[in-house]
């Protein structure tokens, strides 16, 4: 699955079984989880017949279980359904039903045997519009026409809302599902249809064909006015469903699938197992990113549809990168699945990296292995806090699970994949991939089970050092001493731990798979321990780095010697390895171990030596609109911004507001980054030229590149008119298509007008932005407004209307979100007073994460204050020792900023 913002799921707190001991191989008896292990399912069929008019939904199913032993109890899931009867074997057994726990209890007369048996159940439930469970879209198509889907989304925990069954990663069965609906919607699933028969008063019953063993979670059923974009690969068909006159825009994702099956049947060594492999685009109404059920992938909208007249670059890209992450799943995830939550990162970090692999390897020239650079930054932030997590770590309910979905899992999951891969070569790699998929199909697995198939065909203990990474927090800090010996460097490598806010960290200890080199000079490879470990290159000059191709996932911190020849060698290092310097040398500020002009020194060679990676535009764009923001009311904010600007200039010179003939795509994605900075920055060409293009734009939509409307609209938003609000107000609820909704809210959340942020926060929460991404949203105008207070503060007082629009996890998420982002210690204090933060275990977990966000945001700004300062003086006071690209802005400074 992927997430934009937050996990998607059930919020239950019910005590569940302790994880499994971390280094254990999967064994079924001792998984995880709330329900017994001493019953299984075998194989479901169900029936449901959906009543879209009154929203509710009537079921049949006929389950075969097996019994380990004796037993007159039977205990599954439900949520929300009311189950009218049961019965095993032919025999009525009694229903109890306990909806804080979400189970069912069958009571028999008498006990059953073990072996095979059937269960029947009849049931009814509701269908909401919270995305998730079962539920209704409504929207409106291209021809302005209103139309009602019918959509599920199970994972982590809501199959139960459709059907009662063991909705538990490690209970595989198979699935027959027939539905009966309006005889106008198209309805799909995991599974072609076998049959499809008329039902009586325009009403037709569509039978899927059984699905292969697999868990509760990966099945799906969607049904509406759908049409496909078709195409084929290694003989399966490949499809993108999208709004009946949308289909066309499904032909890129189609495209890209076609591309990428073959390449993942060679990769993984076992052929895509399904007869065919639909793709199906939600619009508007889906909370999560994209959704890897078996054979029938969800998505929402603006992530599988792109239409090259109106979307925007990154469009394209996020397109690709969402079809790859979810077809790597239908093998890491489906064909293999973790055993319980505690593993999600095997679905998720593998398919993070797997989806950065494939666009690599068929879009080479789009530079997204240095451009990964900004994922592993997600994740180090929120790893060096203390509130952080091992990768792999218990999970003790479902608001837990649901709150795992985050950048541990993700980010950093797939980052210490890549290391991995980067010491072991891509092929043992590849082998070991191959081993575990055969080793572990239609099955589940533990991350053991993977270090087990990578040290059999490497030859190495795998584990060793793997789970150093997965099964501890944190990240290793490698401190690098410098020193000339006979003519040539010597390196002496140590580790500790990196924290930040942390005054209590605990001391860890890796096995670190470090890479040391320089340009031309052959690297040093080696797994840095306990013990210190020296390296010697020949010559005394040159820029050694010590995370060569930034494949590994730690930090450096460099003495006064390596850090003077990295700066002499700045240029000569790849893009990778530049942003890598830039983004560990911030972090370092962020940890009080160097100062921020140790950063900035960095940031103002850019100009000078004509930086073009937008890989380290975008480190640079970061953490000097971090700075910016810190700098919030005070005296030293316009100059900073003038040296930001002086930073920045020669690139968008070199970018301008045109798009070039032949321009790369990261060149069109770094445009409206330059052009967004430059305009938060105060420059008042852009900010001119942003508002002359936002009027030709009202006139003749056709005035502007699809790439521009973003960041001209952000301009209109900040620096124009009331009438230029309401404008784009109007034009958030008009937008055609999620993708341009999702783009103007963001361009309106730049205001900075208190009546403006207070129209927004109103837009984002009353069906102006969909309801899956409501939170998102709110988070979004709390940042970019820069008044995060009043964003809360308006939350806090409408947040009973908001949460009737938000899944169970959005509401554990929703006060969380938008605290993060202030400024204000007692924003904090509100935060873990306010009930809503106590509601689920998930609820307090991303509570304490907000508010040490909060905490570390605050402690930061302080010596942001100071630090920006003393850097401006310095420059000042010395403007024959800085770059020449900045002697311009060195000459409007005053003799010393206050």
């Amino acid at each position: 699955m992927v997430v934009w913002l937050a996990a998607v799921g059930s919020v239950l707190s019910v005590p569940l079984a302790m994880p499994a001991r971390a280094g254990t191989p999967f064994v079924s008896a001792a998984t995880p989880g709330q329900l017994p292990k001493t019953v299984a399912p075998l194989a479901y069929t169900i029936d449901l017949t959906p009543d879209l008019k009154r929203l509710s939904l009537r079921g049949h199913e006929s389950v075969r279980i097996m019994l380990a032993g004796p037993t007159d109890t039977l205990v599954l899931n439900q949520a929300g359904l009311t189950l009218s009867s049961a019965m095993v074997d032919g025999v009525a057994a009694r229903i109890t039903q306990d909806e804080a726990e979400q189970t069912a209890t069958f009571q028999l007369p008498k006990a059953l045997t073990a072996g095979e048996h059937t269960l029947v159940v009849e049931y009814t439930g509701p269908i909401p519009q919270t995305p998730n469970g079962i539920y209704y879209n409504d929207y409106t198509n291209r021809a302005g026409q209103h139309r009602r889907m019918l959509v599920t989304q199970f994972e982590v925990a809501d199959a139960r809302r459709m059907f009662p069954g063991w909705d538990e990663p490690s209970f595989k069965a198979h699935f027959t599902l027939s539905v009966t609906l309006p005889d106008d919607l198209l309805p799909l699933s995991n599974m072609p249809v076998a049959n499809a028969l008329p039902a009586g008063e325009g009403l037709r019953r569509t039978i899927f064909q059984p699905t292969p063993r697999m868990s509760t979670y990966l099945l799906a059923l969607v049904a509406g006015h759908m049409a496909p974009f078709a195409g084929h690969a290694d003989a399966t068909p490949v499809r993108t469903y999208a709004p009946e006159g949308q289909e066309k825009d499904g032909a890129y994702a189609t495209q890209s699938a076609v591309r990428i099956l073959p390449y993942y049947n060679n990769y993984f060594g076992v052929r895509y197992p399904l007869p065919k492999l639909d793709m199906i685009a939600i619009p508007g109404n889906y909370e999560a990113g994209a959704m890897e059920n078996w054979g029938a992938i969800t998505f929402i909208d603006d992530a599988v549809l792109y239409d090259p007249q109106h979307s925007a670059p990154e469009t394209k890209e996020r397109v690709f990168l969402v079809v790859a992450h979810e077809m790597a799943h239908q093998w890491s995830g489906d064909l293999v699945t973790m055993a319980w939550w505690d593993d999600l990162w095997l679905n998720e970090g593998f398919a993070t990296w797997m989806e950065t692999r494939a666009l690599d390897r068929f879009n080479p020239t789009w530079e997204i292995w240095p451009r990964q650079h900004e994922d592993r930054e997600r994740a180090m932030a929120q790893d060096a806090l203390p509130t952080t997590h091992p990768i792999q770590h218990p999970i003790h309910d479902i608001s837990e699970a649901s709150s795992a979905f985050d950048s541990i899992s993700y980010q950093k999951g797939s980052q210490v994949i890549r290391m991995l891969e980067s010491w072991l070569g891509q092929e043992t790699f590849r082998a070991g991939m191959r081993r575990y998929m055969k080793a572990h199909a239609y099955g589940n697995a533990t991350s053991q089970d993977l270090w087990s198939a990578l040290s059999a065909v490497s030859g190495r203990n795998v584990g060793v050092v793997a789970r150093t990474f997965t099964e501890q927090p944190g990240i290793p800090l490698v401190q690098v001493a410098r020193r000339c010996v006979a003519g040539r460097s010597v390196l002496s490598l140590r580790q500790e731990r990196f924290t930040i806010h942390d005054p209590f960290p605990q001391p860890l200890t890796w096995q670190v798979p470090v890479v040391a080199g320089a340009p031309g000079v052959p690297s040093h490879r080696v797994v840095l321990g306990a013990e210190p470990v020296s390296l010697s290159f020949p010559g005394c000059g040159q820029a050694i780095t010590v995370n060569v191709g930034e494949n590994g996932y730690y930090r450096a911190q460099y003495d006064t010697q390596g850090l003077s020849a990295l700066r002499s060698g700045f240029a000569r290092l790849s893009p990778a390895e530049r942003a890598n310097v830039l983004g560990d040398q911030f972090a370092l500020f962020e940890a009080g171990r160097a100062p921020l002009a140790e950063y900035l020194s960095f940031v103002a060679l850019l100009p000078t030596t004509g930086e073009r990676s937008t890989a380290v535009w975008q480190e640079a764009l970061t953490h000097l609109l971090q700075i910016d923001r810190m700098e919030r009311d005070t005296s030293s904010r316009a100059a900073f911004r003038a040296f930001a600007r002086g930073v920045l200039a020669p690139a968008f010179a070199r970018l301008g507001w045109e798009e070039k003939k032949g321009e790369a795509l990261p060149e069109a994605l770094l445009r409206p980054m330059i052009i967004t900075a430059l305009a938060t920055l105060n420059d008042p060409d852009v900010i001119t030229q942003g508002l002359k293009r936002f009027d030709a734009w009202q006139q003749y939509p056709q005035s502007l590149p699809s790439g521009l409307i973003g960041p001209v609209a952000s301009i209109a938003a900040q620096y124009g008119s009331s009438a230029d609000f309401d404008t784009l107000a109007r034009l958030v609820r008009q937008a055609p298509d999620t993708e341009n909704r999702l783009r103007l809210f963001s361009a309106l959340a730049h205001t900075h007008d208190p009546a403006q942020i207070e129209q927004a926060a109103i837009l984002a929460t009353d069906g102006g932005t969909p309801n899956g991404r409501i939170v998102r949203a709110l988070a979004q105008l709390a940042r970019q407004s820069e008044q995060p207070e009043l964003v809360w503060r308006l939350v806090l007082a409408r947040q009973a209307g908001i949460r009737q629009r938000l899944t169970p996890g959005g509401q554990a998420m929703l006060l969380s979100a938008v605290a993060a982002q202030s400024t204000d210690p007692a924003t904090g204090v509100a935060l873990m007073a306010d009930p809503a933060s106590r509601a689920s275990a998930g609820a307090r977990q991303e509570a304490r994460k907000a508010e040490e966000q909060i905490g570390q945001t605050v402690e930061l700004t302080g010596r942001t204050h100071t630090a920006v300062t003393d850097w401006l003086n310095t420059l000042a006071a010395s403007p024959a020792t800085a770059p020449e690209g900045l002697r311009a802005f060195l000459e409007r400074l005053p003799p010393k900023v206050p």
